[in-house]
């Protein structure tokens, strides 16, 4: 498995929010994009998920061009994403909102007990909130609703967009040891977007740094920690706080 995105541009009107960026997401890797709020990031996620045409450029998935495949096509290749806003299902219990994560899979119905016991395993929580509707749970339940919607599609790719915002920092280290565990024991791929970048980069192997639409840094995760000028403009306490 290898995901690679090559001279991405992406237009919203006549803007150019994307300005021909290009990285790669290697298979077992997680890999985060960090950057300030309007850098792009979530702009580069949505348009690997099909939900955000390219103008320029191309995303190769397997050594596939995926550039023009419809998103809901993408899920079934083995992409699959967790939204900014969690996207979760209010009037739906727990359980709905699971077996959503599964309706492009029609042919493996038998699978769904084994894929809800992972998703249970990770989130014991949401096995005790199984029969709650979504909208009753609390910020941090319903993050974890939305990364273990996302995993019932099997998915090989990952796509976390701020998963720790707006969260307590109690249940920010919670959803980033998940998020360590996803990779670990599910040997799930995982491209990270997320404004905290001290965590991200602390859990991530390889990270790219987006300013405006552009990738001004690329390296190790654990060498960007150490970065001084990463340190001064993405770890000082505005990024502490988890919110826009």
């Amino acid at each position: 498995m290898r995901l690679e995105v090559k001279d991405l541009r992406v237009q919203y009107g006549k803007i150019e929010a994307i300005k021909g960026i290009s990285f790669t997401v290697e298979q077992g890797e997680i890999v985060t994009l960090i950057g300030a709020n309007g850098a792009g990031k979530t702009t580069t996620l949505k348009t690997i998920s099909g939900l955000r045409a390219v103008a320029s450029g191309s995303i190769t998935y397997n050594g596939e061009d995926i550039s023009k495949v419809p998103a809901h096509e993408r899920v079934n290749l083995g992409i699959s994403q967790a939204p900014e806003g969690r996207g979760i299902f209010p009037g739906m219990t727990v359980l709905e909102n699971l077996e959503i994560g599964k309706y492009s899979r029609k042919d493996r119905k038998n699978e769904m007990a084994e894929d809800l016991e992972k998703v249970y395993h990770l989130f014991p929580r949401l096995k005790e909130r199984i029969n709650q509707a979504g909208g009753t749970l609390s910020g941090g339940e319903q993050q974890m609703l939305a990364i273990g919607r996302a995993l019932m599609a099997r998915p090989n790719v990952l796509l976390l967009d701020e998963p720790s915002m707006g969260l307590a920092p109690m249940m920010i280290q919670n959803i980033f040891n998940i998020i360590t565990s996803i990779n670990k024991e599910l040997g799930t791929t995982i491209l990270l977007v997320e404004q905290n970048a001290q965590q991200a980069l602390q859990r991530a192997h390889r990270a790219y740094v987006l300013e405006t639409g552009k990738i001004v840094k690329e390296a190790k995760a654990s060498d960007l920690l150490n970065d001084p000028a990463v340190r001064a403009a993405y770890l000082g306490t505005g990024a502490e706080k988890g919110h826009h």
